[in-house]
């Protein structure tokens, strides 16, 4: 797979292929993917975005304003099954790399594509990142305070449901493959991915009319189901059910609210939040979030702390998950990274190999793939069509 993707969308789709056994060739200009500026921090130089991002990925350097370089690379993609880009529409065309051009070289090809917006439409050229899109696809607007605050989402949210999103077409388009013999194009919008991811809000508003506004961690067809102060810090509960509720009574000890007709049912309980949820709020004030926990986990209700990052990271679940693994990384050192999230029982993904420095496997990669000689490669690197780095002595490539 030749991945041409660059900060984020694009990285964390090569990432989760990379984890489950795919070779990813990671096609950087000189000046590098703009993740590897994304810092601090930094270990040894290399940002820990761009680490965690991009290990198991081999690092290619070439510059594709040379035609030395345009030509390695169109011969690099005749040998691959998958090619992965993020830029704007447009250009790829531009560099004569776009899906049309290549497919007739290699009609196997997975050619797919993420973008703001998708290859057409109106908004088709406009800029976008993260925080933009979140916009535009309306997740801004019922993120926020109950103020009328908006607020973005604590990650980049946008970026990596396009990258999920674009898994799920490559591995949709190689199956199809083994039936046609042929490949295609994968057209991927970080707008549709919200869109599709937000379903059930749409779903909420195309059946009512009503426009959705923020509601903190509330939520607009569920009560309970928000984030609760209790005698010392917040905890989150989830009540989903008549059954929860009547177990969740019980647990609060507070059974008279079980069969109240103001909140008998789930859909009274919605037209009551307003009085129901502080009343809730002033019992959980009464004990602390850990005597609380211990009764709602018992009763079957689902719960949990609102933990910090810190808290994540040294969980014995996560530890037994093995989900902050650790990487040896030639610059960076030794380095914990996020896991990989689907167990296979058959074939288990592994976190093999450290985020390669700019141009790591140039050389290595050229001669496997291409079978270029050492003088061929010298003279190569001296035009500056390629870029290759060196690993410092002594350390583990």
């Amino acid at each position: 797979m030749l991945d041409f993707s660059h900060a984020l969308a694009g990285p964390y789709c090569t990432l989760l292929l990379a984890d489950y056994g795919a070779e990813v060739y990671k096609l950087e200009a000189r000046s590098g993917d703009m993740g590897r500026g994304w810092g601090p921090p930094f270990a040894g130089g290399e940002a820990s975005v761009f680490l965690g991002l991009n290990r198991g990925k081999r690092g290619i350097s070439i510059d594709l304003k040379q035609p030395q370089g345009l030509d390695l690379c169109g011969r690099l993609i005749d040998r691959m099954d998958v090619l992965l880009e993020n830029f704007r529409p447009g250009a790829m065309d531009r560099l004569g790399l776009g899906y049309e051009a290549v497919s007739r070289r290699n009609p196997r090809l997975v050619y797919c594509s993420i973008s703001g917006y998708g290859q057409g439409g109106p908004s088709r050229d406009e800029a976008a990142m993260d925080l933009v899109v979140q916009a535009s696809s309306g997740l801004l607007s019922i993120t926020g305070t109950t103020e009328g605050e908006s607020v973005r989402c604590g990650y980049g949210v946008t970026d990596v449901t396009a990258g999920l999103f674009a898994v799920i077409g490559i591995l949709l388009a190689l199956r199809a493959r083994e039936t046609t013999g042929r490949g295609q194009f994968v057209d991927v919008a970080m707008l549709d991915s919200m869109i599709s991811t937000m379903s059930s809000n749409y779903m909420t508003y195309l059946g009512s009319g009503i426009v959705p506004r923020p509601m903190g961690t509330a939520f607009p067809t569920v009560v309970p189901y928000r984030v609760f102060h209790t005698g010392d810090r917040e905890i989150a509960i989830a009540v989903g059910s008549e059954k929860l509720w009547a177990a969740f009574c019980g647990a609060i000890d507070r059974p008279d609210l079980s069969d109240h007709p103001d909140y008998a049912s789930n859909a009274q309980r919605i037209r009551n939040r307003g009085v129901l949820e502080p009343l809730l709020e002033e019992v959980f004030r009464h004990r602390p979030a850990g005597a609380w926990l211990e009764r709602l986990q018992a009763a079957g209700i689902p719960a949990s702390l609102v933990r910090n990052f810190q808290e994540v990271a040294e969980h014995p679940q996560c530890a037994i998950r093995e989900m902050f693994p650790v990487l040896e990384h030639p610059v960076a050192g030794p380095h914990r990274v996020t896991g990989t999230p689907v167990k296979l029982g058959e074939m288990p993904a592994r976190t093999r190999t450290p985020a390669p420095l700019l141009g790591q496997h140039t050389r290595c990669a050229l001669q496997a793939l291409l079978s270029l000689d050492d003088p061929t490669l010298d003279e190569l690197a001296s035009s500056g069509a390629i870029f290759e780095s060196s690993v410092p002595p002594g350390t583990v490539a």
